[in-house]
């Protein structure tokens, strides 16, 4: 029987108690048609009861857009594919209304405007834009939720299903990004002009608006053509110093407060330069997005066609059928083990397919813990061989990594749990028909080891020792591999101590910063009383691209178990969220505001 009181009950990752943690954890630009993932990522305020913790996680982290280093720039007919979206942000002065020309000149997306929309249907009468003028004739500003209809509404026009969309300065706040991440409206990648506040600042006072023709024109950067001109000019209200920083400081928040629903998928450009050089950036990055997002597409055909001809199930068909029981039983069933290489499996499958590249597997099951007797290697190189043998069936060149000696001298070794790794992996099965050696090769971590071939890299439980980090390695690594998928399984990259603790003081926010930018594309660990085993109270749950899941294990007659979900998060929730769930406490409301039952983005 549960106990009604949970005062007692933990699951933790630190290793002074015997509870389950995963292991470590300005050149031409050719002409082009356009040709994504809809996933989002909601959030909510942390709890503030403080009853006993439960769990302990490491923030989640976010990735980046991939990239494969070997694609060349190819040219699209996007009618016959999904055309590409793209979302660009900006400061005032930023240059974005000249970007956003020649991105729709060179890519032929339509052009999408909230002030453009806005008085289109202002103007048109339309139900929408009566609604909108209600509030603009009182003055107040029109609610996010006629804008955001406004938007939906002209993202599903035909012209923007065909040809792509180029969405400017919306969404503006993290309710109107919530807003489109509820409506599975995201963006292939998301550019923000990044300029110092001195130049924006310079380019709006030097600013100069002609009254005759409405031309602007800038006294230092691109002064007026005649004398007559130039006395004519005047400076308009918005551009004097103070409004200018006013406006910054109101951008500045906004941004701020949308980068995380977008930060897997946001790059920087220095907006700083002239405006053809910064295009050229612009042009080589949405031509990457654009090639990877046509290879993918064709992949998933032809993954389609192929398991059509052969009758078989999809590859990514979900065929989760809830939590096996008897997980204390060491060890394993090959059943058991079977279920879990399966789910781990088609997240990370979905969660590459959907562009992720830093990705995070975190499965404490009793035979995958290394902090107990328990521990068998064995099960974490199948786990392992299933993930890269699958990838090497979509004709991936797999690159599975284990981690070598740090250190010099008497200092060097590697964590105990991985030694005779690597000679573990040589001599397994790869199958009959030669994976090993072909598409499959065995490596250790570090940058020396990304060859141009390698499509993709496994990385197993890369972990920091006791006066040896992994981290600068494993950043090397992941800079080399650029846009190429790595895959970190049961990482452990927490700061250790080190000599006269030098480990944990110098680069240390660095340092977590990086571990932190990977994301979760699968987590599972089991709940348990604080400083027990046993009984298993639950289990935490999450496979990309859903929600995380809180499971409580209730006892049935004659002997059988199940598991019951009690609640679920659109992020990983807290010691306190995992421990009013089970005290069946109500979230507040600030919580229930930002929903759950969302996908998540893939976030770290």
């Amino acid at each position: 029987m549960l106990p009604t009181s949970l005062s007692s009950l933990h699951a933790t990752a630190s290793s002074s108690v015997p509870s389950l943690s995963p292991l470590p954890t300005s050149s031409p630009y050719p002409s082009s048609s356009t040709s994504s993932a809809s996933a989002f990522s909601l959030s909510f305020q942390p709890s503030s009861h403080q009853p006993p913790r439960l769990l302990s996680f490491s923030p989640n982290a976010n990735t980046h857009f991939r990239r494969n280093s070997k694609t060349k720039v190819l040219k699209v007919n996007c009618s016959t594919s999904e055309p590409l979206k793209v979302m660009i942000s900006g400061a005032p002065a930023s240059g974005k209304g000249t970007q956003c020309e020649l991105i729709v000149n060179k890519f032929g997306l339509v052009h999408i405007s909230t002030g453009d929309i806005l008085r289109a249907e202002v103007s048109a009468g339309t139900d929408i834009g009566k609604k909108a003028k209600e509030f603009m004739n009182a003055g107040r500003l029109v609610p996010d939720e006629i804008v955001t209809d406004m938007v939906t509404a002209r993202l599903s026009r035909e012209d923007v299903k065909q040809k792509g969309w180029l969405l400017d300065g919306y969404p503006r706040s993290f309710a109107q990004a919530e807003s489109l991440e509820k409506l599975k409206i995201r963006p292939d990648v998301y550019v923000v002009l990044d300029v110092p506040d001195e130049i924006l600042i310079d380019r709006c006072i030097g600013r100069r608006l002609d009254p005759v023709t409405g031309k602007i024109y800038h006294i230092k950067n691109f002064p007026p053509e005649t004398e007559e001109i130039k006395a004519r000019l005047i400076t308009r209200p918005d551009d004097t110093e103070e409004k200018v920083k006013s406006r910054l400081e109101i951008y500045k928040l906004n941004a701020e407060a949308i980068f995380s629903t977008y930060s897997n998928i946001m790059k920087k450009i220095d907006g700083s330069r002239q405006k053809e050089v910064v295009f050229g950036d612009i042009y080589s990055l949405l031509s990457e997005v654009q090639n990877d997002k046509v290879k993918r597409i064709k992949s998933e055909k032809s993954t389609a066609k192929s398991e059509t001809s052969s009758n078989q199930a999809p590859v990514y068909q979900n065929k989760w059928r809830g939590i096996p029981t008897r997980l204390n039983n060491i060890p394993h069933s090959r059943e058991i083990r079977n279920y879990f290489y399966d789910d781990v499996l088609q997240a990370t499958q979905r969660a590459v397919n959907d562009g992720r590249i830093r990705l995070k597997v975190e499965i404490a099951i009793p035979e995958l813990n290394p902090e107990m007797d328990v521990y068998r290697i064995g099960t974490l190189m199948e786990l392992v061989r299933v993930l890269a043998l699958s990838f090497a069936d979509d004709g991936k060149r797999v690159k599975v990594c284990v981690q070598g000696s740090m250190g010099q001298g008497a200092l060097a070794g590697m964590p105990l749990q991985l030694s005779g790794t690597r000679k573990i992996l040589e001599f397994m099965d790869w199958g009959d028909y030669g994976a090993l050696g072909t598409f499959v090769r065995i490596g250790s971590i570090g940058a020396k080891e990304v060859e141009e071939q390698d499509d993709i890299f496994i990385l197993v439980a890369p972990q920091n020792a006791v006066g040896n980090c992994i981290i600068d390695d494993l950043r090397a690594m992941t800079d080399a591999a650029g846009n190429r998928p790595v895959i970190l399984v049961n990482p452990r990259l927490k700061d250790l101590p080190g000599s006269s603790g030098i480990m944990q003081t110098m680069g240390r926010d660095k340092r977590l910063e990086y571990a932190a930018s990977f994301e979760n594309c699968y987590s599972f660990r089991l709940l348990y009383y604080a400083g027990t085993q046993y009984p298993i109270m639950g289990a935490l749950r999450m496979s990309y691209p859903y929600h995380y899941e809180i499971y409580k294990r209730v006892d049935q007659p004659s002997g059988a178990e199940k598991y019951e979900i009690l609640e679920t998060f659109s992020e990983k929730p807290s010691s306190d969220d995992v421990n009013n769930a089970f005290l069946g406490k109500p979230r507040n409301q600030a919580k229930k505001a930002s929903g759950f039952w969302g996908f998540l983005s893939g976030v770290l």
